[in-house]
């Protein structure tokens, strides 16, 4: 007996050697085709070792916390809970707000099950460097390890962090790490995409790959590691000029929520009808749904804190639930995102390099939500049976067993 426990403990330590080392970075904001501009030498390197897509497409809503739970679950907004940035539980009215740490770190927003959690039931060690979801306040729901959110903290450290971790004794050691850098969101917002300051950022994250990269090659993983750069939106250009004033055009007693590329419209239950009819006769530069008809579009619209009709803004424009104020007009953002996500700036990139996966190929439009069936696979991880990713649509970026 004790010879077989020997044995089998053997076993599970030589699998655990076997399976590669996953990183998957995102780049906040990062369009499709930045990679196009000839500033990025460390990511063409990569896509002339690996896989490059001609873009990936979001879930919608094309935001920052939807999109970036998506490619840890495989699953939909209206299935994970996480339906845009902000957004009201209609029961208690509590409102979720990506800067409000309390709502951020509670679980009871958070459905389905993360890569980490899946990784931690079949005994594969995950790390997290900030990553939407990663910090809640149940520890059978972490990975292993993760550091608290810090917007400012540098990005050369965030990489020291993970070069860190990769040094740890391989009994400790993370085989799954998640990785986020905001630079091209946060320039793309403020300037705008073809701005100066976004190449700048372009350049930055570039740099960052490059450090990445050298610092697995001292450290002699770079052969065993899966590197996945991607980006959970893209941006477009907006104007203060391109505003659909949505508040005139209804009854006061109809609830107008989150002036954005999207306005969720909420009116007494008795009213729905007759406004729908009414914003759908005013349709200009938006798009007027019903729940259903939204869900058939975009898998949006069966989540519970999702309104009885939803508006969504043609490209660059923005719909406004009330009288902007003169503060708010001032630090109008020049960029923005959330818009319908067949919009191709509202894609992202996707470049993978490493022993999964083919070498020199390019491939067509990939989707977000398969990046979650991709990550099983390559770490030997047998999904959730009930996830909306769909490893067929994307498992020909692998190299055959």
């Amino acid at each position: 007996m004790r010879l077989l426990i020997i044995l089998f403990t053997c076993l599970q330590i030589s699998f655990s050697q076997e399976v590669n080392y996953t990183i998957l970075i995102s780049f906040d904001g990062f369009r499709w085709d930045y990679l196009n501009r000839g500033i990025t030498p460390n990511l063409d390197k990569l896509k002339a070792n690996g896989v490059s897509a001609e873009s990936l497409v979001p879930v919608f809503p094309t935001k920052t916390f939807p999109n970036h739970y998506t490619m840890v679950t495989g699953l939909y907004p209206d299935n994970h809970g996480i339906i845009l940035n902000e957004f009201r539980d209609i029961k208690t009215n509590e409102i979720y707000r990506i800067w409000d740490t309390n709502q951020v770190t509670n679980p009871k927003w958070y459905k389905g099950e993360t890569i980490w959690e899946i990784a931690k039931k079949q005994n594969i060690i995950s790390a997290s460097y900030f990553w939407p979801g990663s910090e809640l306040k149940d520890i059978t729901r972490q990975p292993n390890y993760f550091e608290k959110y810090e917007h400012t903290r540098p990005y050369e450290r965030r990489v020291e962090g993970v070069l860190n971790w990769l040094q740890l004794p391989i009994e400790r050691r993370p085989k799954i790490i998640t990785m986020y850098f905001d630079a091209t969101d946060s320039k793309g917002h403020r300037y705008g995409p073809n701005s100066k300051e976004v190449n700048d950022a372009i350049s930055k994250l570039d740099s960052i790959v490059g450090s990445l990269v050298e610092g697995l090659e001292k450290l002699n993983l770079l052969s065993k590691t899966n590197l996945i750069i991607t980006a959970d939106h893209g941006m477009t250009e907006v104007s203060k000029n391109r505003i659909e004033k949505i508040y005139n055009l209804v009854d006061k007693d109809v609830m107008l929520e989150w002036s954005e590329a999207f306005l969720f419209v909420w009116p007494k239950s008795d009213k729905v009808d007759e406004v729908y009819s009414l914003l759908k006769s005013k349709e200009s530069h938006f798009t007027t749904f019903k729940r259903d008809e939204i869900f058939m579009k975009y898998n949006f619209g069966k989540n519970e804190f999702i309104p009885p009709i939803v508006l969504v803004a043609d490209l660059g424009w923005i719909l406004a639930a009330k009288e902007p104020t003169e503060k708010e007009l001032e630090r109008f953002l020049i960029g923005n995102h959330g818009f319908k996500n067949n919009e191709k700036d509202m894609h992202g990139i996707f470049v993978a390099s490493g022993p999964s996966f083919k070498k020199n190929f390019q491939t067509k439009i990939l989707r977000t939500i398969d990046i979650f069936s991709v990550l099983c696979k390559i770490s030997n991880l047998n999904p959730p049976k009930n996830i909306d990713s769909d490893i067929k649509k994307i498992e020909h970026i692998l190299i055959e067993n």
